[in-house]
């Protein structure tokens, strides 16, 4: 990982539902574990912001997206299995 580097991730939620609360955690923790303070999160509630989801092309909650360091990359689902999000975010296992 560059040291420099800071992680942009959107993430699309579905207001307060368990599974969105629930990635949105999961995503912290990972950040917390793996970026320490070069990361930063915006949450998008697609309720609230219905356009905005759909001009990402998110059609499903939860959805992340890693914006910055390119390339994009998208998730779908919960986050739970840390290895596998690590893997596909682009970011070496620790």
């Amino acid at each position: 990982m560059d040291c420099s580097a800071i992680y942009k991730f959107r993430l699309y939620v579905a207001g307060d539902a368990p599974n969105s609360m629930q990635a949105l955690e999961n995503l912290q923790t990972l950040c917390d574990a793996h970026l320490a303070q070069h990361y930063e999160i915006e949450v998008v509630d697609v309720f609230r912001e219905q356009m905005r989801a759909l001009e990402d092309g998110v059609f499903m909650t939860p959805t992340l997206l890693k914006l910055e360091p390119p390339a994009v990359r998208r998730i779908v689902g919960s986050l739970k299995q840390t290895e596998d999000v690590l893997l596909a975010l682009g970011l070496p296992p620790r």
